[in-house]
């Protein structure tokens, strides 16, 4: 999988339209508002520099909280998930990822569930610590980020399942 800069827009700006159209009007039972503009950061191609990612993740974040009204929360977890992308990529992939060849579509299954749900951890516990900013209410932030969490998980686990390409 290419990445270009014509490709990153494409999907940047599709993602932007999913969570703002769709996802932002989600309000499943008072609590739940999937996230899933995070796959941006999951389709990231591997071997890009670093300072690119943290560009597009504070645009990515910035458009959001532009169109939720939510004071750069969005623009924070999205920088901070991005920063610790790579420390989460050694830590599921280890070693494999230093081989030239490796990428995301030929690793286990496994391997990308567990990139994605602690992709889509890192950032719920930034964006609801920011929402909520009260460690007294440490509960409700552990609960916000598992709910959300999970329901992020599966529709991007769905949207990643209709936009992959596929093998024959």
């Amino acid at each position: 999988m290419n990445f270009s800069p014509f490709s990153g827009i494409i999907r940047f700006v599709g993602l932007v339209l999913l969570q703002v159209l769709i996802f932002n009007r989600m309000n499943l039972f008072g609590l739940i508002n999937p996230m899933v503009y995070i796959l941006f950061l999951y389709w990231y191609p591997l071997k890009e520099n670093r300072s690119g990612l943290l560009g597009w993740a504070f645009a990515l974040g910035f458009v959001i909280d532009l169109f939720s009204d939510t004071m750069a929360m969005h623009t924070a977890a999205c920088i901070t998930a991005a920063f610790f992308r790579p420390a989460i990529m050694r830590f599921v992939f280890g070693i494999n990822l230093e081989f030239q060849n490796f990428s995301l579509p030929n690793s286990t299954r496994v391997q990308q569930f567990t990139f994605l749900a602690l992709l889509i951890g890192v950032h719920h516990l930034i964006f609801f610590t920011l929402e909520i900013f009260s460690l007294t209410n440490l509960l409700l932030i552990l609960k916000r980020v598992l709910l959300t969490g999970v329901c992020t998980f599966i529709f991007s686990i769905l949207l990643a399942a209709l936009f992959s390409a596929r093998k024959t």
